[in-house]
């Protein structure tokens, strides 16, 4: 199973706000910290923030954080929201006139794996994805947490 470049950009979302320590950062901050599109983020940071797991604040020094405490972000909670859980056609009954209908058991082998790849990925939270979190922030480069309070942005 591959998982879609949506659910790889939620996670990346993720981990940079996990890694940035609660204060706020823009999309183009974490557009640029990965080299990827900021207008791509822009959908996946929206359906984060209905999903309940960023919080946003528009305007004149806004941004985004994370809306929950990293150990409260399951990784399979996340994927559930952000995948397709259809491995193949026939998975929601798209796919009428199927030949093998009525005697094929490839649909319960693929759903019974599908639901063993999320039941690993219940066992983990995103705090799992930050335990390097010094490491996570050079590589992204987040600025360490100014000494006033101040919200901060990334350098360039």
């Amino acid at each position: 199973m591959r998982l879609t470049t949506f659910s790889d950009y939620a996670l990346r979302v993720l981990m940079y706000l996990g890694a940035n320590g609660g204060e706020l950062a823009t999309i183009g901050d974490i557009a640029s910290a990965y080299g990827i599109s900021a207008n791509h983020l822009m959908k996946v940071v929206h359906r984060l923030a209905q999903g309940g797991y960023v919080e946003t604040l528009r305007g004149k020094g806004g941004g985004m954080r994370l809306a929950r405490r990293p150990e409260a972000i399951g990784l399979g909670a996340l994927l559930r929201d952000t995948e397709e859980k259809r491995l193949v056609e026939c998975f929601d009954g798209a796919s009428p006139g199927c030949r093998l209908e009525g005697s094929c058991v490839l649909r319960g082998v693929l759903s019974g794996a599908l639901e063993a790849f999320f039941a690993v990925l219940d066992r983990y939270t995103l705090a799992d994805l930050l335990g390097p979190r010094r490491k996570l922030a050079k590589l992204l480069v987040i600025a360490p947490p100014p000494a006033h309070g101040r919200a901060r942005r990334a350098s360039p």
